[in-house]
Protein backbone atom coordinates (compact mmCIF):
# COMPACT_ATOMS: atom_id res chain seq x y z
CA UNK A 1 0.00 0.00 0.00
CA UNK A 2 1.46 3.35 -0.99
CA UNK A 3 0.93 6.36 1.28
CA UNK A 4 2.04 9.99 1.22
CA UNK A 5 3.60 10.08 4.71
CA UNK A 6 7.41 10.13 4.60
CA UNK A 7 8.17 9.62 8.29
CA UNK A 8 8.39 5.82 8.51
CA UNK A 9 10.20 4.11 11.38
CA UNK A 10 10.55 0.32 11.48
CA UNK A 11 10.55 -1.26 14.92
CA UNK A 12 9.37 -4.11 17.14
CA UNK A 13 6.23 -4.23 19.29
CA UNK A 14 7.41 -4.39 22.91
CA UNK A 15 4.11 -3.91 24.72
CA UNK A 16 0.46 -4.26 23.73
CA UNK A 17 -2.37 -3.39 26.12
CA UNK A 18 -5.79 -4.03 24.62
CA UNK A 19 -8.90 -2.38 26.09
CA UNK A 20 -12.56 -2.52 25.11
CA UNK A 21 -12.21 -0.01 22.25
CA UNK A 22 -8.58 1.12 22.11
CA UNK A 23 -5.13 -0.42 22.37
CA UNK A 24 -1.87 1.07 23.65
CA UNK A 25 1.10 -0.07 21.56
CA UNK A 26 4.76 0.49 22.46
CA UNK A 27 7.23 0.05 19.59
CA UNK A 28 11.02 0.01 20.03
CA UNK A 29 12.83 1.80 17.24
CA UNK A 30 16.54 1.41 17.86
CA UNK A 31 17.18 2.64 21.39
CA UNK A 32 13.97 4.74 21.40
CA UNK A 33 10.32 3.94 21.97
CA UNK A 34 7.26 5.21 20.14
CA UNK A 35 3.85 4.90 21.78
CA UNK A 36 0.57 4.86 19.90
CA UNK A 37 -3.12 4.52 20.65
CA UNK A 38 -4.98 2.61 17.95
CA UNK A 39 -8.34 0.93 17.79
CA UNK A 40 -8.80 -2.58 19.13
CA UNK A 41 -10.30 -3.45 15.75
CA UNK A 42 -7.05 -2.45 14.00
CA UNK A 43 -5.05 -4.69 16.34
CA UNK A 44 -7.37 -7.59 15.57
CA UNK A 45 -7.45 -6.97 11.79
CA UNK A 46 -3.63 -6.84 11.60
CA UNK A 47 -3.28 -9.67 14.15
CA UNK A 48 -0.68 -7.60 16.02
CA UNK A 49 1.31 -9.33 18.74
CA UNK A 50 4.28 -8.52 20.96
CA UNK A 51 7.45 -9.24 18.98
CA UNK A 52 5.98 -8.31 15.59
CA UNK A 53 7.93 -5.99 13.32
CA UNK A 54 5.87 -2.98 12.31
CA UNK A 55 6.32 0.35 10.59
CA UNK A 56 5.40 3.43 12.62
CA UNK A 57 4.13 6.01 10.15
CA UNK A 58 3.99 9.59 11.45
CA UNK A 59 2.01 12.30 9.71
CA UNK A 60 1.02 15.25 11.78
CA UNK A 61 0.43 18.95 11.53
CA UNK A 62 2.25 19.42 14.86
CA UNK A 63 5.63 17.96 15.68
CA UNK A 64 7.40 19.14 18.84
CA UNK A 65 11.17 19.23 19.24
CA UNK A 66 13.26 19.69 22.35
CA UNK A 67 16.95 20.47 22.25
CA UNK A 68 18.83 17.57 23.78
Amino acid sequence: MRISARNRLVGRIEELQIGDLMAHVVVSVGEHQVESMISRRSVEEMNLQVGDTVAVVVQSTDVMLQKA
